[in-house]
């Protein structure tokens, strides 16, 4: 059987769009396979973890490897919520922060619960924080998401992506859109996901 890696999640993979005339994370991922490996891609631009379950819907029934890379959306979106309110009190912001992410994790969990009840290998990847740009109050949030989705890993014994330390110099980010990876970040993470996918143990790992 020939082995069939599929990428899901959002824009940190479907980044086509985002470096015209370089390769994009897909393109860069099917480079460095080995020959024989194929890789598809499922993600798509501006997905959340609700809407990847849809992306479920389309996997192809060879997949042998599935790499996940979701959250950032959410986080957008939260941050754009919460950083409008104004408080004083730094207890209740962080009581509030963690009302707000109990939908996130959630739906991650459970996501993460439905890849793995496909028997397949499965990779996830943190939320990046290196973004030129991002505000301080912006990168303390994102501790919130990323401690989740660290424990996650943990907790089902899956290989991890830490794209905090993966992509942590703003020529990662695309100059089109700045919370995209550009053509050299996304050689970067394709590297990754293929040294993740080929170390193929089961012992949990994190890749950075």
């Amino acid at each position: 059987m020939s082995n069939h890696i599929v990428l899901l999640g959002d824009s940190i993979f479907d980044n086509g769009a985002y470096v015209p005339g370089g390769p994009s994370v897909l393109e860069h991922v099917r480079r460095f396979l080995p020959d024989g490996w194929r890789a598809t891609l499922l993600a798509l631009d501006g997905a959340t973890v609700s809407s990847v379950f849809r992306q479920l819907e389309r996997v192809p029934n060879d997949a042998t490897h599935f790499v996940l890379s979701v959250g950032g959306n959410n986080a957008l979106w939260l941050s754009g919520d919460l950083l409008s309110e104004t408080t004083s009190d730094v207890r209740a912001s962080l009581k509030r922060v963690s009302e707000l992410l109990t939908e996130f994790r959630s739906e991650y969990r459970q996501l993460v619960i439905e890849l793995r009840e496909l028997k397949r290998p499965l990779t996830i990847c943190t939320i990046y924080d290196s973004i030129p740009g991002l505000e301080p109050s912006e990168v303390a949030g994102l501790c919130f998401f990323n401690d989740f989705i660290t424990r996650t890993a943990f907790e089902f014994e899956l290989t991890l992506i830490d794209l905090r330390t993966l992509c942590n110099e703003a020529a990662d980010y695309s100059p089109l859109s700045p919370i995209e990876p550009s053509a050299g970040g996304g050689g970067k993470i394709a590297r990754a996901i293929v040294s993740a996918v080929l170390g193929g143990g089961k012992e949990r790992r994190v890749i950075a």
